[in-house]
């Protein structure tokens, strides 16, 4: 076997383009020398990820392995021994990856670090899967910050590179014994088209329609005006420089802007913070009580199946079923009703989206579920409490997105959908009534809020 020199360990970053670890690794080899292609499945990771996730992960790692060529190298196992055996067996004297920041990935690259360095191998980190990598930017006390609006201000005045171009002539490792791409697991949802090339398509496509009306029309779930990324950059088949850079220095879509920006905030919040990955932001807010026991094992039942009896927070449940996505305003009104109307723990919503959503990503989804229940970032959350009904009629106005998702409904015609509790005869035959008063659990929710904020 020809002796290669460097190993490009893959993880969150499945693209050619704008890879600065690739072309690092690519210019560590030189010419007469290969360069490894290695996926590792590590069980650690695999376990909490839901079926819709894991199938576009194995698209992704396909479309990757095609577009060099064949080569990629799949390996299961701890990375701390799988990665080590590999370098080892190839004899590469560097691993070249882009730095990763969530809880365990962290914890996972100081092992293999350590267990390559026995081998006098060295562990290159180049690269984020963010346009600032979390941690970087500090207020000015020198300290993270922790609200969004100054975060924002500052990630702007940061600033990011320029996106590079793909490695040209990069010189594959081939003959490696690998396990090869791993076969999706069955969905029942349907999931976008993985890899890279259809990432950048799914990019034009939003930047050459629905971006005009980003800011006017993002939060109407009815219309196609999101940009439907999120799960291409939860795998780095496009990174949020690409589109940055796109966005050029405009202010007309900086909405969209603040959108990418979020998803870093949360990251670095969950970087400096790794704990409120399962626990609350806010301590005093943790303490808030939530309901328990089997009755409230049936209610998430029925809010997990979209038969709460309010509309367009059923419609919500039964799309993530059918897609594995969910619209953003929706994700925040179903996310409201769990914690606020059915008094549940907020980490019950999260690990449900975890395992349903193909754009599962812990940091932005933990901390948007903290955001929802006020025990996050938010300043000032206790009195935010979502009206189901108001927020259908608001974001769905002629109960479009209803009617496309709970087909009990379609013969309720425009925003009437949004109270079917009130047609003649009420609700349709096989949809259920309201599970709950909702202005009794507000009050209820308010209740809970100003007794744990008065520290009774």
């Amino acid at each position: 076997m020809t002796t290669t020199t460097t190993v490009m360990w893959f993880r969150r970053d499945l693209r050619l383009s704008d890879n600065p670890a690739l072309a690092a690794a690519a210019h560590a080899a030189g010419t007469d020398r290969e360069v490894v292609a290695l996926f590792c499945l590590d069980d650690r990771l695999r376990r909490p990820s839901g079926h819709p996730r894991l199938a576009f992960l194995s698209g992704c790692l396909r479309a990757l392995d095609d577009s060099i060529g064949g080569h990629l190298v799949v390996r299961s196992g701890r990375p701390e021994n799988a990665v080590v055996e590999l370098a080892r067996e190839v004899g590469a004297e560097r691993v070249v990856v882009a730095e990763d920041f969530g809880p365990y990935a962290h914890g996972r690259d100081e092992r293999v670090d350590a267990a390559l360095d026995r081998h006098d191998i060295e562990l290159v980190r180049i690269g984020s899967p963010y346009a600032v990598p979390p941690g970087t930017i500090l207020n000015g006390s020198k300290t993270p910050y922790k609200v969004f609006t100054p975060f924002s201000r500052a990630w702007r005045a940061h600033g990011w590179p320029q996106p590079i171009a793909a490695p040209r002539a990069v010189k594959w490792a081939t003959g490696i014994d690998g396990e090869g791409v791993p076969a999706p697991p069955e969905v029942d949802c349907t999931l976008p088209e993985p890899g890279e090339a259809a990432a950048k398509r799914a990019a034009r496509r939003f930047f050459d329609g629905p971006l005009a009306d980003y800011a006017e029309a993002r939060d109407r779930p009815d219309l196609d005006a999101t940009s439907r990324l999120s799960a291409h950059l939860k795998w780095g088949c496009l990174h949020p420089r690409q589109l940055l850079a796109k966005l050029g220095r405009s202010h007309s879509h900086d909405v969209f802007r603040t959108e990418l920006c979020w998803r870093e905030f949360y990251a670095d919040v969950l970087w400096h913070r790794p704990e409120t990955a399962h626990r609350a932001f806010d301590e005093t807010m943790g303490r808030m009580q939530v309901d328990t026991g089997k009755e409230t094992d049936d209610l998430f039942a029925a809010w997990a199946a979209g038969r709460t009896g309010f509309p367009i927070v059923d419609a919500g449940m039964r799309q993530l079923l059918h897609e594995g996505w969910m619209h953003n305003r929706v994700r925040m009104i179903v996310a409201s009703f769990l914690v606020k109307d059915l008094h549940l723990d907020w980490t019950r919503g999260a690990r449900w989206f975890m395992e349903h959503l193909v754009d599962g990503d812990l940091a932005s989804n933990q901390h948007g579920w903290q955001w929802a229940a006020g025990t996050g970032t938010d300043a000032a959350p206790y009195f935010r409490v979502f009206n189901p009904v108001a927020q259908g009629e608001r974001f769905d106005p002629d109960g479009d997105y209803v009617r496309r998702w709970v087909p009990e409904l379609r013969p309720i015609a425009g925003r009437a959908v949004h109270t079917p509790w009130s047609a003649p005869g009420g609700p349709p035959d096989g949809y259920p009534p309201p599970l709950v008063d909702h202005a009794d659990e507000r009050e209820e929710a308010l209740r809970r809020y100003a007794e744990v904020r008065s520290g009774r």
